[in-house]
């Protein structure tokens, strides 16, 4: 069997901002009623976190959990524990109407990191990338070009992007040549 590898093996590129792809991340998407008490038990033994509020996501030492759509979350954690997570999640919800996936080979991760970044990303998003349109720990579901991400801001200069692990290559190019030096207009601070 072969030996897992992410999407860009760790690529690096440091321009106006730095950016970095995360490198294997294990992933699971969970869907369900996130109202439901056993689902958010399970998240918390999984990740060791209360479940996010609506667009929010949350971050603890055993891992992460980002709240994805009304019936879905993405709890991240250590590659090597994904598919053990998902049993576990089956097993204690048993009974309850839910789907956990493995997504972590299907997913590209990057790590954006300097005082640009809101514009990176503004110069390829329809989404409002100002402070007042994307808080600090709210996950923006949207597009960066015309490739479906996810991203959010963890403080004002660090944010995480999720894409499909397809359009990765894709998106680390455009990633790069939004953030080359001298071209951001600071018009977002």
């Amino acid at each position: 069997m072969s030996e897992a590898v992410s999407a860009l093996n760790g690529a690096e590129f440091n321009g106006a901002v730095r950016i970095s792809e995360a490198g294997l991340l294990g992933m699971i998407t969970l869907r369900g009623d996130l109202e439901d008490a056993k689902l958010a038990a399970a998240v918390k033994a999984a990740v060791g976190l209360a479940m996010p509020a609506k667009r929010g996501v949350r971050d603890g030492k055993k891992g992460s959990v980002a709240w994805m759509s009304p019936d879905e979350l993405l709890l991240m954690l250590p590659y090597a524990g994904a598919d053990q997570t998902v049993a576990r999640l089956d097993k204690s919800l048993e009974g309850v109407h839910h789907l956990a996936v493995n997504v972590s080979d299907a997913r590209a991760v990057f790590h954006l990191e300097g005082r640009g970044l809101r514009e990176v990303i503004a110069k390829g998003s329809p989404a409002d990338l100002s402070s007042m349109g994307l808080p600090v720990g709210e996950v923006r579901r949207t597009r960066l070009g015309q490739v479906a991400v996810a991203f959010w801001l963890s403080d004002e200069d660090h944010l995480t992007l999720i894409c499909f692990r397809s359009v990765g290559a894709h998106v680390f190019a455009w990633l790069k040549n939004a953030a080359a030096e001298g071209t951001l207009p600071e018009f977002l601070g």
